[in-house]
């Protein structure tokens, strides 16, 4: 029973597959700007949270799943409600490789839908949090051949919630206030203009706000201040375009919105932890 468990245990490596279960009583909001190259599922065992993915706050509840892909900006903030249990499962572009290419894009839809939270019918529900705590039992005990099921259980809780969404759609969750559609919006409109000169003041004209409350709304439904999002999303844009064209450095700055080059270099080593030219390299 996870009441019996430690307060966190893992297995694997981000190298891989890897499995996190993490129990929290203190209020928790993720200190980091978070996105990466590898796919996340968090899964809420108890409790409640808000889940910022990509352009918009979700809350949260006992029994749902989040589907995060790949270099998806996301942070999960405290809801008001300090004690939960969350797993989080990540896994890297080579662990559906053995699948068919037809198989693989079965498994992988969850990530691919517009809507990130998949909150199930209760059956459903029960389901998966079998799946899940038959996955964190054999983790935590290591019965021999325990190394044999985490890639089973999380290849069929995938398969489970593709099959799903077959025959549903991903219900859309409300916001939670007319204030959090509205962020939403900003967001929205920050992800398709970033590139151009974006400032706080006239962006709250824009949407008719005040510059201080917009600065304080916006990092209280985020998790992000408004200059830390249009930053990340800029140099996440500026990561993509390291891998995908041929465009030199300083064209990826320009058209990532960095009118000073050293300062794009500096910001991206920042976040990254690679100068772009290590970062290219790398790939």
């Amino acid at each position: 029973m996870i009441e019996k468990t430690p307060a966190s245990f893992d297995y694997g490596s981000l190298a891989d597959l890897y499995i996190e279960y993490m129990k929290r009583s203190e209020p928790f909001t993720m200190p980091n700007d978070h996105f990466h190259d590898y796919y996340e599922i968090y899964y809420l065992l108890s409790g409640k949270r808000i889940y910022f993915v990509h352009d918009r706050s979700y809350p949260v509840e006992q029994g749902d799943l989040i589907f995060i892909s790949r270099h998806v900006v996301h942070k999960t903030l405290y809801a008001g409600e300090a004690s939960h249990e969350r797993v989080i499962i990540h896994f890297d572009q080579h662990f559906p490789e053995s699948f068919t290419p037809e198989l693989r894009g079965l498994i992988l839809s969850p990530f691919e839908q517009h809507i990130h939270v998949l909150r199930l019918p209760r059956q459903e529900q029960l389901v998966m949090e079998q799946l899940i705590r038959r996955l964190l039992e054999e983790i935590q005990q290591r019965p021999p051949g325990f190394e044999l099921y985490p890639p089973i259980a999380v290849t069929e809780l995938l398969l489970h919630a593709a099959r799903y969404l077959q025959k549903h759609e991903f219900v859309p969750l409300s916001h939670a206030t007319p204030m959090h559609a509205k962020i939403t919006e900003i967001v929205r409109y920050i992800n398709h203009h970033f590139s151009e000169e974006i400032r706080l003041s006239a962006i709250a004209e824009q949407f008719y706000i005040s510059s201080y409350y917009l600065s304080r709304i916006f990092k209280e439904i985020t998790g992000f201040s408004f200059s830390t999002y249009l930053t990340i999303t800029r140099i996440k844009e500026a990561q993509r375009l390291l891998r995908e064209t041929d465009q030199s450095i300083t064209e990826i700055a320009a058209a990532t919105g960095f009118d000073n080059f050293s300062h794009f270099g500096k910001t991206f080593k920042k976040i990254t932890r690679l100068s772009p030219r290590d970062y290219r390299k790398h790939l």
